[in-house]
């Protein structure tokens, strides 16, 4: 299982250059062949930038389909989690949003996240891309 970035889902929501990618990834997800989470801490960031881009609807079109995604966990922190991922921000000089994704990729034991975030890379944690999981998903 691979937590999900933001950056992920701001691609398909905003129509960013690699939307179409995103968008089949996340469909898997939906129909549930592929397994992922996404952190709250997620969620609440890709509603606050839709809100601040005035994407209202668009928004609520999201969160209701989010509901029907077989595949996907949301995982909530506790203000105790923070602690850590604090320690994680200075550890590999993260800022707060990418330390909690890595805090709950080593929590949760997960395979890695896909985010196109490079930052990832400087840490003990595999990054992949939505096309790293299309090909290992044809693959198999």
């Amino acid at each position: 299982m691979f937590l999900i970035d933001t950056n992920i889902i701001l691609e398909v929501l905003l129509e960013q250059e690699r939307h179409k990618e995103c968008e089949e990834f996340l469909e898997k997800v939906r129909r549930g062949e592929v397994e992922a989470s996404l952190s709250r801490f997620s969620l609440y960031s890709i509603e606050l930038i839709m809100i601040r881009y005035g994407k209202i609807e668009e928004l609520k079109l999201f969160l209701t389909l989010l509901s029907t995604f077989r595949g996907l966990t949301v995982i909530t922190t506790l203000p105790i989690d923070d602690v850590q991922v604090l320690k994680v921000m200075k550890k590999f000089d993260l800022d707060f949003d990418d330390a909690i994704n890595y805090y709950i990729v080593k929590k949760y034991k997960m395979k890695g996240i896909v985010s196109f975030d490079r930052h990832f890379d400087k840490t003990d944690i595999e990054r992949v891309e939505p096309v790293d999981i299309l090909q290992r998903h044809s693959r198999a």
